[in-house]
């Protein structure tokens, strides 16, 4: 079985920061959301990834390298525009050539593994086999009509009037017959082809599309919040450790990390929370659901709930909550407690 990453898109959702990397590159509690994905799928036994990238396809590159940090041999595969998800299968056809794929989102995060689902799928070898997940509002997402089974009946994209609640995850494992059904599409009304097109087809036919409910973890990090959020729920699960440097002036309450090659001053760290190698943080708060990425620097400032891209500066005043501040940002008084979710970049 070969692996399939989807990593292009425009991320406008999280605009300013997708305009200078891409927004599976983001890192929710220290580790990027794609490298989490190709690890996910290097944990099911797939070492062999094409990862289809857009504009910023050496940003993606610099990141992966050939992909060995996370278990996986990485092939970038270039998508011209984003055409849609079964347009993106389509690009990467020749990687894929006749082999069976696992077919993840890159900017989905998913713990509790993808064993279940390959292993169901290997056993039967339907067509296609989904991972869903039960969602609050189904209208926003793909959803999948199923048997008592698990036997996929219908998919629709987006319903007005959702027949259940059973989200598509982003996850997908096919067998070489989807191809066949790609070839078959035409754009959809927003000029995409789409994969629960593809899928309609397969069923259409009488082919086998059979499904397994995730119930653990899975996040879509499309948005600001989604990244607070992902980054708050995820940090409980890091082993606790003070690797770095914490002065006797400074006050470290609940579930915190600080790397080694880190420095802490005079501060009151509040977990959860991560602090990242080569970061100095100074006569500062550091409150709940915060990480602060790589070489960064915090002095005479309040962060709660955010995470803060590496190599970022935050100087005395800036108070912040619930936000994302880019790679390399230089923030003075900036007063964020106030605000909803947001990026934050020049």
């Amino acid at each position: 079985m070969r692996g399939l990453v989807l990593s292009g898109g425009t991320g406008s959702r999280l605009h300013p920061l997708t305009r200078w990397m891409p927004k599976q590159l983001i890192p929710v509690a220290g580790v990027p959301v794609l490298g989490r994905v190709l690890r996910g799928l290097a944990d099911i036994g797939v070492v062999e990834v094409a990862v289809v990238v857009g504009d910023q396809e050496q940003q993606v590159r610099d990141a992966l390298g050939d992909g060995s940090r996370y278990g996986v041999e990485v092939t970038l595969v270039r998508q011209d525009a984003a055409r849609g998800l079964a347009h993106a299968l389509a690009v990467a056809r020749p990687f894929l050539q006749d082999e069976d794929v696992a077919m993840v989102l890159g900017d989905n995060v998913l713990l509790g593994g993808l064993h279940g689902a390959a292993a169901q799928f290997l056993a039967g070898r339907p067509a296609a086999h989904l991972l869903l997940h039960e969602v609050e509002d189904p209208r926003r997402f793909g959803v999948a009509q199923v048997s008592a089974t698990g036997r996929v009946l219908d998919v629709v994209e987006k319903p007005r009037d959702p027949v259940g609640n059973l989200a598509l995850t982003g996850v997908y494992f096919f067998s070489p017959q989807v191809h066949a059904a790609v070839d078959r599409l035409r754009p959809s009304a927003r000029g995409e082809l789409e994969i629960t097109d593809a899928i309609k087809l397969l069923v259409e036919d009488g082919a086998a599309v059979t499904s397994t409910r995730h119930r653990g973890y899975w996040k879509d990090v499309g948005t600001p919040l989604d990244v607070v959020e992902c980054n708050r729920d995820l940090l409980p699960g890091l082993v606790a450790r003070v690797s770095g440097s914490v002065d006797t002036a400074t006050r470290v309450v609940g579930h915190v990390v600080v790397e080694a090659g880190a420095r802490v001053e005079r501060s009151l760290l509040h977990g959860p929370v991560l602090v990242r190698a080569g970061a100095v943080v100074r006569d500062s708060t550091i409150g709940p659901g915060t990480t602060v990425g790589a070489h960064c620097l915090v002095d005479s400032s309040t962060v709660r709930d955010s995470v803060v891209l590496d190599g970022s500066r935050l100087h005395r005043g800036t108070d912040l909550r619930g936000c994302v501040v880019g790679h390399g940002e230089v923030l003075r008084t900036v007063e964020a407690g106030t605000q909803a979710a947001r990026a934050v970049a020049a």
